[in-house]
């Protein structure tokens, strides 16, 4: 363990992550080879919490939009995480590697209730955690609960998963003039309005101190170099060291 910089993280992906290049909803392979990185990361002595986002299969703000009730809307994208996790649960199964889902919503025949104090020793015990169905409340989104859940089970990093290096000016993908950010702080990432996350995730994390690394994680080994010391990604903070 004395190797890595960290020992407890909170890895958030998006629901889009988990979708094929065909646009199916949730590709196996892909769901493998993040499970494979995730028990190698736990053998290494890490352990790991992680929140996955439903919008690989529902969007409750989107449809909303289209008339359907806010609320409910909310609550089926809840459901859409739970389903992700139980996808990540089967995979990391398959390979041997102990996992617990815990939801927000009450689920009791396929998940276990969201209990502080219960994820953390889950989590001592070398299981990884999968905390599903965000806040358990409409109108906050993964991002949110993946603040909330990594303060509150004390991870000293939260590592935000994309499909790009990490944090631009712009996005890079449209704009080839987009400026990469290897290190900034939150107070600068609310005020240039960077869509890193939605703001009340980036608040809850400046204002309990909690680093972020932003990265790409199909970037195969990426996130074990990172825990090794190397710099990888953009990293977001209360404060800068030379500050």
């Amino acid at each position: 363990m004395s190797q890595l910089i960290c020992r407890r993280i909170l890895l958030k992906l998006s629901g889009e992550a988990l979708m094929s290049e065909q646009g199916g909803n949730i590709d196996p392979e892909i769901v493998k080879r993040l499970a494979q990185e995730i028990k190698e990361l736990c053998e290494a002595g890490l352990e790991i919490a992680l929140v996955i986002g439903g919008g690989n299969i529902f969007r409750g703000a989107e449809i909303a939009s289209a008339g359907l009730n806010r609320v409910t809307g909310d609550q089926m994208g809840m459901l859409a995480t739970v389903i992700n996790a139980l996808a990540m649960q089967d995979a990391l199964e398959h390979l041997g590697q102990p996992v617990r889902v815990m939801t927000a919503l009450k689920i009791n025949q396929v998940c276990e209730d969201y209990i502080r104090r219960k994820a953390v020793r889950h989590l001592e015990k070398g299981r990884v955690v999968i905390f599903a169905a965000g806040t358990g409340n409409p109108f906050f989104t993964t991002d949110s609960a993946a603040s909330l859940r990594a303060i509150e089970i004390d991870a000293e990093l939260m590592i935000k998963a994309t499909k790009v290096k990490g944090v631009y000016s712009a996005d890079p993908e449209s704009d080839e003039n987009a400026v990469f950010y290897p290190c900034l702080t939150y107070d600068e990432a609310l005020d240039q309005r960077l869509k890193v996350m939605d703001t009340t995730a980036l608040v809850l994390c400046k204002e309990n101190d909690l680093p972020m690394r932003v990265m790409n994680i199909f970037e195969s080994g990426a996130v074990m170099r990172l825990m090794k010391g190397e710099d990888v990604g953009s990293l977001i903070v209360k404060r800068k060291t030379n500050d």
